[in-house]
């Protein structure tokens, strides 16, 4: 067996050298027209972010029109590194292009600008149901029609891409590849009871959303969102049940505040004041120090986004001390499918360095040293990119979330009052406030007992018993 492995490793090696050996033949050939070329070889040798500025430099000159050949490749490449390497690129190169994977590069590109006429418009309708683009293509279509509320249209390319993405989960060719389909099937799977929510059809919604398997990486995070539709449903219980699953000790790196406003505006609808105040003055003692220095930590950092970047390698590697707000909003974000891809890509391209080295001194040697120097730090750059972009939103959510409490507290005071006042007897003279027992519960009125046990075919199924104390 170890003679088979010895010879498989050294066939590997013999082709890497030979695709490295073709490559530098066309490298020295000094022809742009010829980079695709160039770049087939690269990937054949695993060196997929040595190989992006030679795509991005063809791409700058090359002619308009479609090419299967530029489609492949290009997809290829995207596979490895991730789409926003090409993002980056200027509209005005890419739109040059008819190839389905550029044109993707663009759609997303609007889509992310706010653009969705034009995303719609870049995206390539006519692709064959066997093309490596089509799951992402339909995931972002459908998505664009959800948010201009196109709502049958949004649910048919849905559903679409659910099929489409379960077919080509089962034909991946790589770890990479699988994941990135599965993410992507799964969130189409999220976007039918997410349309059917804002159609307000809520009954539907709380079906669907029972479709995304409990196994899916983005499940932790969809609770939430069954939280609000019970909540709509007025099935109170099922929504206080639902975010109580986030205290499960397997939850701890999710990060939304607003699970802790929903707890306390469904504790405010069932009238059980003393739950809801408790709920609004935990969050305060819980988080108003901290995010004040949460708010002066991001501003420190401005714009520099190698910090960003190695703010959870450092957290990571226990190099950092921050207080537990920031800590727990970077772990959220190390936790986060479009972080890991981004991360793991990087690792993927710090691995070429390597290779290179082992590399003979030549021309190309010293290209590719640059080339991949100039798309690293982009990648870097890319990641802690993303990294301010999750902390900022963090900070938009704490700050709204904030707000949401504050009306919380003023409006449990106002019905407090009113209720008092309800209770006034009908000769105006035997004052009297309602019964403080019905405030009172025990650990009985709920089916679980929760003692700090929680387990893992049950998470998201908990259900409270409280009764309401509205009158």
């Amino acid at each position: 067996m170890k003679k088979i492995i010895v010879t498989l490793a050294a066939l590997g090696s013999l082709c890497t050298e030979a695709s490295l050996e073709r490559a530098q033949q066309i490298y020295n050939g000094g022809d742009k027209n010829k980079y695709p070329q160039l770049v087939r070889e690269l990937i054949n040798s695993e060196m997929y972010f040595s190989a992006i500025p030679f795509l991005k430099e063809y791409l700058a000159v090359a002619p308009r029109g479609r090419s299967a050949e530029i489609d492949k490749i290009t997809d290829d490449l995207i596979t490895k590194v991730g789409v926003r390497q090409f993002e980056s690129l200027d509209s005005k190169i890419l739109e040059k292009s008819n190839a389905s994977t550029i044109r993707y590069v663009l759609a997303k590109k609007s889509f992310r600008a706010g653009k969705y006429d034009d995303a719609l418009r870049f995206i390539d309708r006519k692709l064959d149901d066997d093309h490596a683009i089509k799951p992402f293509a339909l995931l972002l279509e459908a998505s664009i029609y959800a948010v201009q509320k196109k709502n049958d249209e949004a649910l048919k390319t849905f559903k679409e891409c659910v099929s489409v993405s379960e077919s080509r989960v089962k034909e991946a060719n790589s770890p990479e590849r699988q994941r990135q389909l599965k993410i992507t099937r799964d969130y189409c799977v999220i976007g039918i009871p997410r349309v059917q929510f804002a159609a307000q059809a809520f009954d539907k919604a709380y079906s669907t959303y029972l479709d995304l398997e409990k196994t899916s990486y983005i499940w932790p995070e969809i609770l939430f969102e069954e939280a609000w539709t019970s909540f709509y449903l007025r099935d109170f219980n099922r929504t206080l049940g639902k975010l109580v699953t986030y205290k499960a000790p397997m939850f701890g790196y999710i990060f939304n505040p607003e699970i802790e406003v929903l707890n306390a505006l469904t504790y405010m609808e069932m009238c059980l004041w003393n739950d809801s105040k408790k709920v609004v003055d935990t969050f305060y003692v819980n988080y108003e120090k901290d995010f004040d220095d949460y708010r002066k930590f991001l501003s420190s950092l401005g714009k520099d986004y190698r910090q960003y970047y190695l703010l959870i390698k450092d957290l990571k590697d226990g190099k950092l001390k921050v207080n537990p707000l920031i800590g727990r909003a970077l772990l959220a974000i190390s936790r986060d499918a479009t972080y890991i891809e981004l991360f793991d890509a990087f690792n993927l391209g710090r691995e070429e360095i390597e290779r290179l080295k082992g590399m003979r001194d030549s021309s190309l040697k010293s290209a590719l040293n640059n080339s991949l120097r100039e798309s690293l730090t982009l990648h870097r750059n890319l990641i802690g990119g993303y990294i301010r972009g999750q902390l900022k939103l963090y900070e938009s959510q704490m700050i709204r979330s904030f707000e949401d409490m504050s009306y919380i507290k003023l409006e449990i005071l106002s019905r407090r009052k009113s209720e008092l006042y309800d209770d006034i007897s009908a000769d105006g003279l035997n004052r009297k406030r309602g019964d403080i027992v019905n405030l009172k519960r025990t650990d009985k009125q709920y089916f679980w007992n929760f003692n700090g046990e929680f387990w893992a075919d049950e998470l998201g199924d908990y259900v409270f018993s409280l009764k309401s104390e509205c009158r």
